[in-house]
């Protein structure tokens, strides 16, 4: 194949999997979309209960894991920009970083659940029965959602580590980077996600 039919594949290539990865996004918006509207219209239907509910919640911590992704997404996009200028070995510290924040916000929120626990404010816990119903959806709401976000947390940091491994391989480059950024895309989307359950379960109590 002649040079310029090559480089016209790639392009081809590239294109392709950025309209997939915009796709998949869409789908994951959809999904969140429809347990933003259930929330609301749960919310809308036990006001004070989801309020009384939500003073259970850290706000600090909440806020807290908010600036942690937001870093780790401001690192994603170094890396990605020093791959672009040909930088490897700054683009693996920062996806390394990105990482490191992505396990801390794990930890936090494990920290956070084992205290709900503790409490006895879990799904089908005796103590959570006693209380009323609007505060039962209110924490079936909580686990579900930041429950899901978190496996998309866990799912992104595999993401991300095939990532370190493909630039340290230099599979990743100057001139092939697509995968990278598909990659900051989704982690991205999971930062913006976080963005809306914060008001929604922390702020708004």
């Amino acid at each position: 194949m002649s040079e310029p039919n090559h480089a016209h594949a790639d392009h081809r290539d590239d294109f392709g999997a950025r309209l997939g990865m915009w796709l998949f996004l869409v789908t994951e918006m959809v999904l969140f979309g429809g347990l933003f509207i259930a929330y609301s219209y749960m919310r809308s239907t036990y006001p004070a209960d989801f309020h009384h509910a939500g003073t259970e919640l850290n706000a600090t911590l909440g806020v807290t894991n908010t600036l942690v992704l937001l870093t780790s997404s401001l690192t994603v996009a170094l890396s990605i920009v020093a791959i672009q200028r040909g930088d490897r070995l700054k683009s693996m510290a920062f996806l390394s970083a990105s990482l490191a924040l992505g396990v801390t916000f794990l930890v936090i929120k494990a920290t956070e659940w084992a205290t709900k626990f503790h409490h006895g404010l879990y799904p089908n816990a005796p103590h959570l029965a006693t209380l009323p119903h609007g505060e039962q959806v209110f924490f079936g709401l909580y686990f579900t959602m930041t429950g899901l976000h978190g496996l998309h947390v866990i799912i992104g940091l595999g993401v991300l580590s095939y990532m370190l491994v493909q630039v340290a391989r230099g599979r990743i480059c100057q001139d092939r980077y697509v995968q990278l950024e598909n990659a900051g895309l989704y982690w991205h989307l999971v930062d913006v996600i976080w963005i809306f359950l914060l008001p929604l379960f922390y702020l708004a109590a």
